[in-house]
């Protein structure tokens, strides 16, 4: 899929019920089922490149795993050593999360992914894990994939992390769970949390206290798991930007996730004016409901603060600014540098092109509000980026090209989005 032209869009009101299921819940359950005595169940897996990826991954592992189209069920008599190389696509949270793993189990491993993958920096999760022990061989010191892992005994640890990064905290968890003692993670800012609610919800001996982590090793394996995965509020997002920008529209986003470190850019989009409301459903591994978006005048604001906690939704949350009244302005988010395309040059150079002015900062970004105009924008291989300027394109019209990295996430964006405007494709 190399193209796509966006028509703009008047107005529309709709429910969406097909949301795609959640990425980060999504690699967590097939990953922590090998961590499980028995057959765990998920239901609503997001099929999806990345996630599917790690679902190999943990077959080459050793895992069966039977899918019915429904249901996967994944049983695990211990990580096994592969005969396969592990390949991660494009996803850094597979491979920081595997290093967790992988980096304790008997055996050699080796990590690789597609090419922006293989350009991200992995230093983050290797030079702690080599601190207590693990043994880590890769490009620039083992910072660039592919990346080999030896397994090999852990000490315990107190880490006082200097960055607010869930995939950094899921990392060192999945590590301590097989240490020689007691460990503990403390962060700057509370992360997003997945990670220690469905362990703790197996039975995992981790307990939270503000930013502090402690982890207790495992003495057994962990109870299976049984979990319908919800939908995703970093996919939902875009649809919520969509309605917020164009006026007299409404949605209702079904089934999503209300985590509250999953949720704060919908917070941050309430800020700015759009009428927002949220209806609990369910709360067992996840809070989970429903979220109504409702088009208002919108107004800048200045994102400084739970960083963490909006890292992939601030590229859409960028196009609301590109239509609100004043200047926004990003900062502290130096975080957004290496995902999976540097996206504070990404969003800035892409408002540019659409007449928006804008300024770039090492930690962030000012925009500021005006008429967005039809332009042609590359995604640089980043999903985030590609959708945002696909939702920017209900206001002016729009091109962007390099869409196959879409599919990472989000499988069916495009048959959601034809229910709102005109899509053309070229392939």
């Amino acid at each position: 899929m190399s193209s796509v032209k966006v028509q703009k869009c008047e107005s529309f009101c709709l429910s969406i019920s097909d949301i795609a299921p959640d990425k980060s819940i999504s690699h967590r359950s097939v990953m922590f089922s090998m961590l499980a005595e028995g057959e765990s169940e998920i239901r609503n897996f997001l099929r999806a490149e990345d996630t599917l990826n790690s679902l190999e991954i943990v077959k080459n592992l050793g895992a069966k795993v039977t899918d019915d189209g429904e249901v996967i069920r994944i049983s695990s008599q211990g990580i096994q050593e592969p005969f396969e190389i592990l390949d991660c696509g494009n996803s850094g949270t597979g491979m920081r999360l595997f290093c967790g793993l992988l980096s304790s189990a008997k055996g050699h491993f080796i990590l690789t992914g597609d090419k922006y993958l293989r350009s991200r920096p992995m230093k983050r999760v290797t030079q702690p894990l080599r601190d207590i022990g693990a043994i880590f061989d890769g490009r620039e010191d083992s910072n660039l994939a592919p990346l080999s892992i030896r397994g090999s005994s852990l000490e315990a640890f107190s880490y006082d992390s200097q960055i607010a990064s869930a995939q950094v905290k899921s990392c060192m968890i999945l590590a301590a769970l097989r240490a020689d003692g007691e460990c503990t993670y403390t962060e700057p800012d509370l992360s997003r949390d997945h990670t220690e609610r469905m362990l703790k919800g197996m039975g995992a001996g981790i307990e939270v206290d503000g930013l502090k982590t402690t982890i207790t090793p495992m003495k057994k394996l962990l109870s299976p798991l049984n979990i319908r995965v919800p939908a995703d509020p970093s996919s939902a997002f875009f649809f919520a930007v969509a309605a917020a920008i164009t006026p007299d529209a409404s949605i209702v986003l079904e089934g999503i996730t209300l985590n509250e470190t999953r949720i704060e850019a919908f917070k941050a989009l309430e800020r700015m004016g759009a009428n927002i409301s949220y209806e609990m459903t369910d709360d067992k591994y996840e809070p989970i409901g429903n979220i109504r978006v409702k088009y208002a005048p919108l107004q800048a604001i200045t994102i400084d603060s739970n960083i963490a906690w909006l890292i992939d939704e601030l590229p859409a949350l960028s196009i609301a600014f590109a239509c609100a009244q004043g200047t926004s302005l990003v900062k502290n988010a130096e975080e957004l540098r290496v995902k999976e395309s540097d996206r504070i040059s990404t969003v800035v150079d892409g408002l540019h092109a659409c007449g928006i002015k804008t300024t770039e900062y090492k930690d962030g970004y000012t925009v500021t509000g005006g008429v967005l105009r039809s332009a042609t924008i590359d995604s640089d291989g980043d999903h985030r980026i590609a959708m945002s300027f696909i939702i920017a394109g209900l206001r002016c019209g729009m091109e962007v090209t390099d869409l196959d990295c879409i599919n990472t996430s989000f499988p069916n964006f495009f048959e959601l989005l034809e229910k709102i405007t005109k899509v053309e494709i070229k392939k």
